[in-house]
């Protein structure tokens, strides 16, 4: 079925925007099956030497500053997701921007199960490609999780069950969506790419616009910017809603969580993802695995079992008599919330990272009413949110070496220190994973200095 891909980008001249993961699959693909493509590499680094250690070919490079100009000579342009239009008028080659994902569904639609929202997408699509892999063979997990969704599409048939995490990046020039599309929740967030509230919102609602009859849509019905994009179109798609408080389609009664009067699963039931935000991803992936008719106690079983996504509320361990919790996945108010309230009772939070413009004023009120003893304040965002917090125990630091040495300090033993910044960490780490690992280094490192 790939050859329809191929068919797409033969006989044109094609530029790749963007040399990261996704690029290089983008080249890889193209190298591999299209002879009659001509293909240009735009970054704004220069990847040159990168390119020529994998590929050793001849290829136009335009690299530098003005990579996004002249864009509409191009035949086609593969975005990769980084890549940002704001501020750029893009009216003279809109109709040309695709993207690994769009080229994917063309083909693929009806085999896609795609998972969006500000946060929860990570767990939710990990734990629905367990639940189904039980029970299936030839599942996929790719996309936004860190594998491109071209990356094995060879592999890739009309059995074939895809699920696919997408971002707000991937979604905001997408034409074709997924057979099922899930929208987990809307927040505040990216206004660094999107430009503004309304706008990456609106890009999260386009899982559903180009769904049909055939297609499911479900949604978080009890967030209410959600509620407010929702009410706003006409989605031809299958829809149902998620909620605790009035009887949608899936709702909650009791300790227990039903589809149109099925027990889906009891939240007291045995499970290693703790909280409220998680026990909905939960229902969401057991959904999914009703309406594909699957066998909904074996997937109970995989949730029994399913451990947390790496860095999301993840134990460290006991170091020094404190127990150590990394969240670095938090990178907006919520999460880090929804983190607190998971481990009910948190003693030292270490929290903040790059300013990109979010309200930060729930944030602000939960940690003045919160039990939390000791707060260290990180820039950009811990120092502005710190000196809000009047009258208690808190520290500017400037350094995650340092501020872990204060949590050892001033820690109960027995108690819980947590880093979740509630912001993105690009300012000192190259992402979430760079400052987890760094975070835990210095946490196992405690003993070592004892």
């Amino acid at each position: 079925m790939y050859e329809k891909i191929v068919l797409e980008l033969e006989n044109k001249h094609i530029a790749i925007l963007g040399f990261g993961r996704e690029g290089k699959s983008t080249y890889r693909f193209i190298e591999k099956h299209c002879k009659f493509t001509k293909v240009s590499i735009l970054d704004m680094n220069d990847i040159r030497d990168d390119f020529n250690q994998e590929f050793k070919k001849e290829v136009d490079f335009v690299i530098g500053d003005n990579y996004l100009d002249n864009l509409e000579k191009y035949d086609l342009i593969i975005k990769s997701p980084g890549i940002s239009f704001i501020g750029r008028d893009i009216s003279k080659f809109k109709d040309k921007i695709s993207s690994q994902l769009e080229l994917l569904l063309k083909v693929f639609s009806k085999n896609a199960i795609g998972v969006t929202g500000t946060k929860g997408k990570s767990t939710t699509v990990s734990l629905l490609y367990e639940m189904i892999k039980e029970q299936r063979d030839n599942v996929y997990l790719i996309g936004n999780i860190g594998v491109p969704v071209l990356d094995k599409v060879e592999e890739y048939n009309e059995d074939s069950i895809l699920i696919i995490e997408i971002s707000s990046h991937q979604l905001e020039y997408l034409n074709s969506s997924p057979h099922i599309g899930i929208i987990l929740n809307l927040f505040e967030d990216h206004l660094d790419k999107a430009g503004t509230l309304k706008n990456y919102h609106e890009i999260k609602m386009r899982m559903f616009r180009n769904q049909n009859f055939n297609d499911v849509a479900l949604y978080l019905a009890d967030n209410q910017a959600l509620m407010d994009q929702i009410k706003k179109s006409v989605y031809l798609s299958n829809t149902y809603g998620v909620s605790d408080i009035i009887r949608t389609d899936i709702y909650k009664e009791g300790t227990s969580y039903f589809f149109r009067g099925k027990e889906l699963f009891n939240t007291e039931d045995e499970k290693n993802l703790l909280g409220h935000h998680n026990d909905l991803n939960i229902v969401f992936a057991l959904a999914v695995i009703v309406i594909l008719s699957l066998d909904l106690a074996k997937a109970r079983e995989v949730v029994k079992n399913f451990k947390p996504v790496e860095y999301r509320n993840e134990a460290v361990g006991l170091y020094d008599g404190i127990n150590f919790y990394v969240d670095t996945l938090a990178t907006i108010p919520e999460a880090t919330i929804a983190s607190i309230k998971s481990l009910k009772q948190v003693d030292t939070l270490i929290f903040g990272g790059l300013d990109r413009g979010i309200d930060y004023s729930p944030l602000v009120e939960f940690l003045k009413e919160s039990d939390i003893k000791v707060f260290i304040c990180m820039p950009s965002t811990g120092y502005k949110i710190g000196v809000l917090l009047k009258d208690r125990e808190r520290y500017f630091i400037d350094d995650l070496k340092k501020a872990v040495e204060i949590a050892k300090q001033k820690t109960a033993k027995g108690g819980v220190c947590l880093l979740s910044p509630a912001a993105a960490s690009y300012e000192y780490y190259r992402d979430y994973k760079e400052k987890a690992e760094a975070y835990i280094s210095f946490v196992k490192n405690i003993e070592k200095q004892d």
